[in-house]
């Protein structure tokens, strides 16, 4: 069910696992994360956004990379996570390297394993330079769905292919004549993205199932719901994401300096009212208590402990562990529980053995059930191989500056922006373990050990 990674230790002293960190003999090269930086996140709403997913990369890319001492061409690659890209932004990591000025013989190249390819480019990166074939890497995610494009329907297209192929005026008007103004109802790319393909449930409507499957109320997924948006606004208004955010410039000029998605004001009464969008009447998802669809982009630069001495760098965390794990796509929102148990084993802790945690918040049901399925015993003799239930998750240690229900989840972005405020969260709480971990649509998910320094 599983495939398993993991970091391992050399013989110098900086490599050395930390007390309590179970590091394997295999060997291997300590990965340092060095800084990180993300756009804010910006909400979509009733038209494409300024920036394309590249245009972000690039927003935040310029100041991470100004306030480091390195020079842009010293970095080995580039690795970015997307999913919509766009048809001028081919393999935007290329592109956004171009942009950033890192020179034209660096080599990049975009990932995507959906809502977990921002972290698939750190865990990438982190193979690289583990194992000695890269010292130096940028590894972010990217995504503006305000620019998901619209499509056209399978007739409408060949509609076109026999009006271009026609050979003769009398074609032509007879090709014209077949015109069927239903058949360019455009489709909505993004919509048909976050449906599964092979169960034909969107991603809401697997957190609807898990909603059942573990009897996650309506009133309890707001409640998390408000608490997700409280929690963003207290961190903005304390200044806990300076630094971490850095402000994006639009092309006309507006600058945008924060997630713009948060709802400081809003109440379990407020969300009450809105009706449920996957599964009416009676389902507990609402827009209210979903992850909202944004634009945003997010950067981390990892390196060797060469590197780290070569350019006076100063870490901030080392990754440790990572794990990646599949399940069935009709509940593919339990996926951090099968990804984040497996380091949990192999490190022989328990859930709360990690001091904080980042889940990403696709759905506010889909987190409580994770939660709900590690204290339900059937759910662990059978789909974690254990003997008792895993325990019961603080949430004062999960999401504590608020998740994707108020920032906002660009898909291609929100792995990556996990571990970076993961490794803010904990240094400014001085505070050592931490996993990131997503649901990743398809039935599939990601789980990292961080430990800041």
């Amino acid at each position: 069910m599983t495939r398993t990674t993991t970091d391992s230790s050399v013989n110098s002293a900086a490599d050395q696992a930390p007390d309590g960190v179970n590091t394997p003999d295999s060997i291997g090269r300590t990965v340092y994360i060095i800084d990180g930086a993300r756009t804010p996140f910006l909400k979509a709403r009733d038209a494409p956004g300024p920036f394309t997913p590249v245009d972000l990369a690039v927003q935040c890319g310029r100041p991470l990379l100004m306030r480091l001492p390195i020079p842009y061409n010293a970095f080995d690659q580039v690795i970015l996570g997307c999913v919509n890209v766009l048809p001028d932004e081919m393999n935007p990591a290329r592109v956004a390297a171009l942009r950033l000025g890192m020179g034209e013989a660096m080599p990049a190249f975009t990932v995507q394993i959906n809502c977990g390819s921002g972290m698939q480019s750190i865990d990438t990166a982190y193979k690289y330079i583990r194992d000695g074939d890269s010292n130096l890497i940028l590894a972010g995610g990217t995504e503006a769905l305000s620019k998901a494009p619209m499509m056209l329907s399978e007739d409408a297209t060949r509609w076109l292919a026999g009006l271009s192929a026609a050979s003769s005026p009398q074609d032509y008007i007879r090709q014209v004549t077949q015109f069927n103004p239903t058949q360019f109802k455009p489709e909505i790319s993004l919509v048909k993205g976050l449906t599964d393909p092979i169960v034909g449930l969107s991603m809401g409507q697997t957190a609807e199932v898990l909603a059942q499957q573990f009897n996650i109320t309506r009133k309890a997924a707001d409640e998390y719901a408000v608490s997700s948006h409280h929690r963003l606004a207290r961190a903005q208004q304390e200044g806990w994401l300076d630094g971490e955010v850095v402000p994006a410039i639009a092309p006309d000029g507006t600058i945008y300096k924060q997630d713009d998605g948060v709802r400081p004001d809003t109440s379990v009464d407020a969300l009450a009212k809105l009706k449920a969008a996957f599964e009416p009447p009676y389902g507990q998802v609402t827009p209210g208590n979903s992850s909202q669809v944004t634009d945003g982009a997010s950067w981390l630069v990892l390196a060797s402990e060469e590197a780290v001495e070569k350019y006076g760098l100063e870490p901030i965390a080392v990754i440790r562990d990572s794990e990646w794990s599949a399940l069935d796509p009709k509940i593919m929102g339990l996926g951090p529980t099968l990804s984040s148990t497996a380091i949990l084993k192999r490190q022989e802790w328990g859930l709360n053995d990690v001091d904080l945690w980042e889940i990403n918040e696709a759905f506010a049901a889909q987190v409580l059930a994770c939660a709900a399925a590690w204290e339900d015993e059937e759910f662990c003799r059978v789909a974690l191989g254990m003997d008792k239930p895993m325990g019961r998750l603080d949430p004062e240690r999960l999401n504590v500056d608020g998740g994707a229900v108020a920032i906002g989840h660009p898909v291609g972005t929100s792995g990556n922006r996990i571990v970076l405020h993961l490794v803010n969260a904990l240094r400014r709480k001085k505070l050592k373990r931490g996993i990131a971990t997503e649901c990743i649509g398809g039935g599939q998910s990601g789980a990292m050990l961080i430990e800041a320094i």
